[in-house]
């Protein structure tokens, strides 16, 4: 179970980290319309989202699991930080991302999607810092 848990929190912090801060920013360094980069940032986003759930949610499951888990994750800290990651995701999802995609105030509504990414991959970093602990790993 710990190696699960280690490979899961891995893979949403990771993901985070390369769609957030390598693809979509590339993205629109790349493509030859705003427009277009923007469409794809979304699609990665929206793809993103579920595995940030799905990780949050195997995460979350690992830690009422009887088997043996990383001491951390049984902290109510490291619980609030995975919950409040997957709550930032799917808030992301369903309040702005449609905002955005109906160009309604978008300045605004790209900046709080900006500013719930970068407080989800905080998050995430938290979790992920907690878990790889040599504490927790031994």
């Amino acid at each position: 179970m710990t190696r699960l848990v280690l490979w899961v929190t891995a893979l949403w912090w990771s993901s985070l980290g390369l769609i957030g801060f390598l693809v979509v920013p590339l993205l629109f360094a790349r493509l030859p319309t705003p427009a277009m980069a923007g469409n794809m940032a979304g699609a990665l986003f929206q793809a993103q989202t579920w595995i940030s759930l799905l990780c949050g949610l195997v995460l979350l499951l690992s830690a009422r699991s009887t088997r043996p888990t990383p001491p951390a994750l049984r902290s109510s800290t490291v619980f609030m930080f995975i919950t409040a990651g997957m709550l930032l995701a799917f808030l992301s999802e369903f309040a702005v991302a449609p905002r955005i995609l109906a160009r309604e105030n978008l300045r605004l509504w790209h900046g709080i999607g900006s500013a719930m990414f970068a407080l989800q991959f905080l998050f995430v970093s938290l979790v992920f810092w907690k878990v790889t602990s040599p504490a927790s790993i031994e």
